[in-house]
């Protein structure tokens, strides 16, 4: 990834436990000459699961993390014991991952809430041991079941920033000075282009000891949808946001111009990221006059704007009395973003492919007939 600290993309290889295998046995104990069968079922495999946690922020925890198996469900025994299931391998990601099947690039699941858990791979069913198979025809069975085999998956896991506000615009558009402006963090400022690599969220300070979340995304630009730039690889977490302030300096040749170019880009991305409730800030209007922001609103298009300065404090506290109404605005809250779907044959350039897999060769996945299997 461009860096270090913030990991958003891993591949990863899963697999689940194999079900134990049901016992085959009969009851041996003096004085007692036949005592039929007791052998007992096979303990379930571990399950592979997928679980929220609010003290991760990234995946870079994972990012050398391979391989995920999880514990495979021991074989029953006599006395119709129950062999014990297998341990299961939780994955923790922080809350808005969404994981994939890296392969056909299938929408698998998405974690949106802290603690929430998510099963990727069930774990085998164990096999039921001869004691189970007992009739008043087949007094002493000599067959057992054996136990489910696991099952397995590459998957992709994507992170994508959950924040109330997405700030949105072209690099050097004054977004990281607005957020580092109106909360604590500390985003990297310049006067070059992309000097934002990675998504910075910070916490919005409100009336009444109110608050709300903020993302500053990267800087996009014209064909971002297409792949140019890095703006494709942060687009998506442009659709995790309940609202978007799109971000347009004042010195720009043409701010409407400006403007539809950034909702091209997200509609090429995902239609329905032009649903969302949206703003526009005209950014670095400290050196504009009265006049001059009055010949600027006769070409702006036709949704709610505000002037800007993070550097004087123009329009700042107009801009979080426009953003708290949006957001607490119901009839305004868009609620649901369809999971646009992933070419896995596009995958980013950064991104390490899984070339060892499991060092035994690994059944296809099937399931227990009506009838039980001999074995």
């Amino acid at each position: 990834m461009a860096s270090s600290n913030f990991v958003d993309y891993v591949k990863i290889y899963c697999r689940s436990g194999k079900g134990g295998g049901g016992s085959i046995h009969f009851h041996r104990e003096k004085y007692i000459a036949k005592g039929g069968p007791d052998g007992g079922d096979g303990g379930r495999g571990g399950h592979v699961i997928l679980r929220a946690r609010t003290n991760y922020w990234t995946l870079i925890h994972l990012r050398y993390a391979r391989h995920v198996f999880a514990e495979n469900g021991q074989s029953g025994s006599s006395a119709c014991s129950t062999g014990k299931s297998g341990e299961d391998s939780y994955i923790d990601v922080p809350v808005g991952t969404v994981a994939y099947d890296a392969d056909s690039g299938e929408f698998l699941c998405e974690v949106n809430d802290p603690d929430q858990e998510v099963i990727l791979l069930k774990g085998g069913r164990g096999g039921q041991g001869n004691y189970q198979f007992r009739t008043a025809t087949n007094q002493a069975p000599r067959f057992s079941q054996p136990g489910e085999p696991m099952e397995e998956r590459n998957i992709i896991l994507e992170l994508k920033l959950l924040a109330d506000v997405g700030l949105v615009g072209f690099p050097n558009a004054g977004k990281s000075t607005l957020l580092s402006v109106v909360s604590a963090a500390k985003p990297k400022i310049a006067d070059y282009p992309f000097t934002t690599l990675e998504p910075n969220l910070g916490i919005v300070a409100y009336r009444d000891n109110q608050s709300f979340v903020m993302a500053d995304i990267p800087g996009i630009i014209e064909g971002a949808s297409e792949g140019r730039g890095i703006g494709l690889r942060f687009l998506r977490h442009i659709e995790r946001n309940a609202a978007l302030l799109f971000m347009v300096p004042a010195d720009s040749d043409d701010i409407h111009k400006e403007y539809e170019i950034l909702l091209n880009e997200l509609n090429q991305y995902n239609p329905d990221l032009l649903d969302k409730q949206r703003i526009l800030a005209i950014s670095k209007c400290d050196m504009l006059d009265q006049e001059l922001m009055n010949e600027i609103r006769l070409d702006l298009p036709d949704v709610p704007y505000v002037f800007l300065s993070s550097v004087s404090g123009m329009g700042v506290l107009e801009l979080k009395d426009k953003l708290w109404t949006l957001l607490n605005d119901e009839t305004n809250r868009i609620t649901t973003i369809s999971h646009r779907p992933i070419d896995v044959r596009n995958m980013e350039p950064d991104s390490e492919d899984v070339s060892d897999q499991a060092d035994e060769p690994v059944a296809e996945g099937s399931h227990f007939d009506d009838e039980p299997e001999l074995g």
